[in-house]
């Protein structure tokens, strides 16, 4: 059954930290902690699937907006959580609040905005960049 696109949908998911998601390995700091960009992609893509039983075939979204703090540092092996709610929609622009938490506590917020667009139509135009260039 399709969720239906609505203020107040929410997503959780789970992942452990990987040296492949420190600072240092993604060349964002010299610590093997959990990086703000790992952080952030995190946050975007449980954003992203929160809504994807909500759209019409050959729609997606597009990130355009975040506005995040990473206030707590994460060890390799950290179990981190990541909980979104869609706070609030204005046409096709989708505002997110986004929480990031370690088992000490928030270790990242966020307010994320995404676009609903015509995969097809969006590739197509984003292709046309390489023309113009």
């Amino acid at each position: 059954m399709e969720k239906q696109l609505v203020v107040g949908v929410k997503n959780t998911e789970t992942r452990i930290v990987e040296a492949k998601d420190t600072a240092k390995a993604m060349g964002s700091g010299e610590l093997e902690v959990y990086a703000t960009p790992a952080m952030i992609a995190f946050m975007e893509h449980t954003a992203f699937t929160s809504v994807m039983d909500c759209l019409e075939p050959g729609q997606g979204t597009v990130g355009t907006y975040m506005e995040a703090k990473h206030l707590a540092a994460s060890p390799v092996g950290a179990e981190v959580t990541c909980s979104c709610e869609l706070i609030e929609i204005d046409r096709k622009r989708l505002r997110f609040q986004i929480e990031v938490c370690d088992k000490s506590g928030v270790i990242g917020t966020a307010v994320h905005d995404r676009f609903i667009v015509d995969n097809q139509k969006f590739v197509d135009k984003c292709a046309k960049r390489l023309e113009s260039n």
